[in-house]
């Protein structure tokens, strides 16, 4: 399993998020969480990167305790998060080069990535000048244009338009057929379809 958590309980201040919560998905899986603002969505997303941890319960991403400062750890685990920002300086051509640029199998086709988000006519246009939705794209792009074998998304479809929307769905697809693992938060309904499980917390 690439992911596997049992009798999992997070504790905010005096109040439960959850407990006993146990998960297991494979490689070529989506797991989508639903629920209301403030269930643990993002928390939970929080622990199996190793930015929180549990109060109880173990959780285990690739045969090992979540680490978010561990190099190889990130390497292999790429996440997309409410705090996730970018280089308003930079273009998103230039985002995608310098990302790949640190690691050893860069994909050569940028242009490619670019068209497919929908940003090829702005590929070469500050960052700061996209609108919201573009620079949501980007921040995907970000999270998908470098090798990892699990990823993370913490409510993806926020700012993006129908079309972005389903580009959306079509990523986690192919996240899927690369053998990648996918947990990602959500408020939109349509994603349930694309999901091997379902977990509704709150």
């Amino acid at each position: 399993m690439s992911i596997t958590v049992a009798g999992l309980g997070i504790k905010a201040g005096e109040h439960w998020l959850f407990r006993e919560l146990d998960l297991a998905v494979g490689p070529a899986e989506c797991l989508v969480l639903t629920g209301a603002n403030g269930s643990g969505k993002s928390t939970l997303l929080h622990c199996l990167y190793g930015l929180r941890h549990p109060t109880e319960g173990t959780v285990e991403v690739l045969g090992r305790t979540p680490d978010e400062r561990d190099v190889a750890f990130r390497r292999r685990v790429a996440v997309l998060l409410d705090d996730s920002d970018f280089f308003a300086e930079l273009s998103p051509r230039q985002h995608l080069e310098l990302l790949q640029s640190t690691f050893d199998e860069p994909d050569p086709d940028v242009d490619q990535w670019l068209d497919e988000a929908g940003l090829g006519e702005r590929a070469d246009v500050h960052a700061y000048y996209l609108s919201a939705g573009q620079r949501r794209r980007l921040l995907l792009l970000g999270a998908i244009a470098r090798p990892h074998d699990v990823l993370l998304l913490d409510e993806p479809e926020r700012a993006l338009d129908t079309q972005g929307k389903s580009w959306l769905a079509d990523i986690v697809k192919a996240e899927r057929d690369r053998n990648r693992t996918v947990v990602l938060a959500t408020h939109h309904p349509p994603l349930l379809e694309v999901a091997d499980h379902v977990v509704h917390l709150g």
